[in-house]
């Protein structure tokens, strides 16, 4: 029976957001009686909700809510009200993101002491350290069923792959695999194996990668301890007196403002959303934002070095047939500064089915190239780069002075320019990548700037001083002891990876020491 709780209840922990961090510390919670009301700004979908329609899947699954962008990133010019492609839906961008479950490496905990001074950049280490996070990846590579760890064995390669394979295989590098995957390769936890459908992005219609929208958070709701409200945007946190937080202003699926009582109140909203939601929580106490003492609520917002190359053959390639991410090559990920940039990088293959490639091959542009790289689309293989980008103070989320919501409310700005490490690292990557194509006999390559971030990161970092950061090394605020922050927003630096791993890891273990801190007495 799912739980029901009284808005009364000040009791319950309530988490707003339901993604890879929210929905997971929702499970988690609840699995050790603790009681949670999770606020969830989307509806509920599921597998036989998803459409295999980009266009119609993009309207049905994206955050659309306004949103601005400044910066001399790409984005800014070419998707100015679309500065990230996430979900506003139960289990967040866990149902869009491609399922890549890779560990950070040892050095990207500690980049601060690893690179030294960068200049622009506001480096820090993080408070915590790979042999600390070790037992919490393992556990969340259990949960996630990562191919490639436990005795789960790896996916098939795809036509992709098998280009990307070669290429990269003709060039020397050796790190070559089709992925650590959170989707099944075999049938697991009643979910089938990968169809090799090709809509990842769009929901997996067969469940076969994971998503917290129908695992964790159905999981959860049968322990009778999680009531999950969606349709449920949060505007506002509040407090009392003490300075501790006492509950969430909401709109409900009505479009009633509603207040849920709370003892602790953790933030899953994500690297735009939950600044958002604690700069506009400011009050005579908070007046620049709760958990902000430090000034550095907002700040530091990191998206990845990201980037593509997609390259045309004389024969059918097909990218769009098997899984969207169907292979890595890992070999750039080190920290080598010979190569001009610190950090490191990944090589995924990606593909885009043919409304997306249209989008994002060259945003704006049209003349004969790009209408023949269109015209090649059967032939085209195609690969995305991600990699470390440096925290800055100046990239960051801040209140819009002009723009609202739909429930009036300041909207949040996205503030974002590159730094000169991200465009050498950028320009490295792309060289390599369109190597990596031409040892396999690419009639053309083309790299493609930076589509809207999936991966979004920073604007509440965790740090071990209150003054570097806004949250502890559990997602703790330093300023506000029952406030927690449980998503990607308390990265202190990004790593070369992508994330989800990290939040899933992260979210376990914070579950974990709020139900021993409450146990205790101290929350």
């Amino acid at each position: 029976m799912v739980a029901k709780f009284d808005l009364n209840d000040d009791s319950v922990v309530v988490i707003v957001g339901t993604g890879a961090g929210g929905g997971v510390l929702a499970n988690e919670l609840a699995q050790k009686g603790v009681k949670v009301v999770s606020l969830e700004a989307g509806k509920r979908l599921l597998p036989e909700d998803y459409i295999n329609d980009e266009w119609d899947a993009f309207g049905q699954l994206s955050w659309l809510d306004a949103r601005t962008t400044s910066g001399d990133w790409r984005v800014a010019k070419d998707f100015p009200g679309l500065p990230a492609w996430i979900v506003k839906a139960v289990g967040g961008t866990s149902i869009h993101w491609a399922g890549a479950s890779l560990r950070f490496q040892k050095h990207e905990w500690k980049a601060q002491s690893t690179y030294g001074d960068v200049e622009g950049a506001n480096l820090l280490d993080w408070p915590i350290d790979q042999d600390e996070m070790a037992p919490w990846y393992d556990k969340a590579e259990e949960k996630l069923g990562v191919t490639r760890t436990g005795d789960r064995p790896g996916l098939p390669g795809n036509n992709n792959y098998k280009v990307l394979e070669k290429g990269a295989k003709t060039l020397g590098y050796k790190e070559v695999h089709t992925g650590n995957m959170a989707i099944n390769s075999l049938e697991r936890d009643d979910r089938l194996a990968c169809q090799q459908t090709g809509f990842c992005f769009q929901g997996c219609k067969w469940g076969a990668k994971w998503s917290a929208a129908y695992t964790d958070i159905p999981q959860g709701e049968a322990t009778g301890n999680l009531e999950v409200r969606d349709q449920s945007h949060a505007l506002k946190i509040e407090h009392n007196d003490a300075g501790k937080v006492t509950g969430v202003l909401y709109v409900d699926q009505d479009g009633k403002q509603q207040f849920q009582k709370a003892r602790i109140v953790c933030v899953a909203g994500n690297s735009i959303e939950s600044p958002r939601l604690l700069l506009n929580s400011a009050s005579t106490m908070f007046p620049d934002g709760l958990a902000n003492s430090s000034g550095q609520v907002g700040r530091n917002y990191m998206r990845h070095t990201t980037g593509s190359v997609y390259a045309v053959f004389d024969k059918p390639v097909k990218m769009w047939r098997g899984t969207t991410m169907a292979g890595i090559v890992q070999d750039e990920a080190g920290h080598d500064p010979k190569r001009g940039f610190v950090g490191g990088y990944e090589l995924e293959t990606l593909s885009l089915g043919l409304p997306f490639m249209a989008a994002f091959l060259n945003p704006g542009g049209w003349g004969r190239e790009f209408a023949s790289a269109l015209d090649s689309y059967e032939n085209m293989a195609g690969m995305w780069i991600v990699g470390e980008d440096l925290p800055q103070e100046t990239n960051r989320i801040t209140l819009s002075e002009t723009v609202k919501d739909q429930y009036g409310v300041a909207a949040p700005d996205v503030h974002y320019d590159d730094h000169p490490n991200d465009r050498a690292m950028r320009d490295h990557a792309f060289k390599q990548g369109m190597a990596i194509y031409d040892a396999v006999g690419a009639t053309q390559t083309y790299p493609t700037p930076p589509y809207p971030s999936t991966h979004n990161l920073g604007t509440n970092r965790m740090s071990e001083n209150p003054s570097d950061g806004v949250v502890n090394k559990w997602g703790q605020a330093h300023d506000i002891a029952n406030l927690f922050v449980s998503d990607g927003s308390q990265f202190t630096t990004s790593a070369a990876e992508n994330p989800t791993l990290t939040i899933v890891a992260l979210a376990i273990r914070q579950a974990d020491h709020i139900a021993r801190e409450m146990s205790a007495g101290n929350l």
